[in-house]
């Protein structure tokens, strides 16, 4: 991602309505099949500035790596002092290290995700779980993904094939964002294309105040229906997958 935006992320992760809603449905599933604990070691990779990283504290005791810097740093200022810069090659960590790991919209953003999947295998004990979140949709492609230097969107079977494919036992695999996907996706198809040097994080698009208190508010409403049920279609995907050795 365009380091210029990390400042934006760290200043906004607790309150706009995107990851408001989105960490209420993440930590929804994660509850479904985890017992909170403080003996659970738990990996978060690609952590940013580490917002996700003190919710899920709730089910262990959470560390992060992120491969930018400026991340790294935020994360720091944060006062999240067990998080580590990654680089190009596998994760530092030995077999069966971890009990949870995390990737929240991460693996777009690799080359090689089954490599990456593999990895997170690796260094997940058995019965161990892994849990990704990633952008759903070619068709959705726009200039976040774009400034997020995404090289894929997915669609849930071919997520779900991923997984398969790394050794992991899916245990959920939904779409998510799915209330306000309408919108979302009128916004994205029909926005005139900007050259290079004039895309804008989508994450302007709405202020602080009361339209983003209700989106907010509609998209963490989700984790309730995604409680009872996988939905359909959205803006996003999860999926939870357990290492059964």
């Amino acid at each position: 991602m365009d380091t210029t935006f990390y400042s934006e992320y760290y200043e906004i992760e607790d309150r706009h309505w995107w990851f408001v809603g989105r960490r209420e449905v993440l930590m929804r599933v994660l509850a479904d099949h985890l017992e909170p604990g403080r003996d659970r070691r738990i990996l978060d990779v690609g952590c940013g500035t580490g917002t996700m990283l003190a919710h899920l504290g709730r089910f262990g005791t959470a560390q992060g790596v992120d491969a930018s810097e400026e991340a790294v740093a935020f994360c720091h200022q944060r006062g999240l002092d067990d998080v580590g810069l990654l680089d190009d090659g596998p994760l530092p960590f030995g077999d069966d290290t971890f009990d949870l790991v995390t990737a929240f919209d991460v693996i777009e953003h690799v080359d090689d995700d089954l490599g990456l999947l593999r990895d997170f295998r690796r260094v997940v004990a058995p019965g161990g779980h892994v849990m990704v979140s990633v952008p759903a949709y070619r068709f959705l492609w726009g200039p976040q993904d774009e400034i997020s230097h995404h090289k894929r969107r997915y669609v849930r079977r071919e997520l779900t094939a991923r997984f398969e494919e790394a050794g992991l036992t899916v245990l959920r695999s939904t779409y998510f964002n799915t209330l306000l996907f309408p919108p979302i996706a009128a916004i994205r198809v029909l926005r005139p294309a900007k050259p290079a040097e004039e895309l804008e994080s989508d994450f302007t698009l709405t202020k602080p105040g009361r339209v983003n208190s209700l989106l907010g508010r509609v998209f963490a409403s989700e984790a309730r229906l995604v409680g009872r049920t996988d939905l359909p279609f959205g803006v996003s995907i999860l999926a939870l997958a357990r290492n059964d050795g």
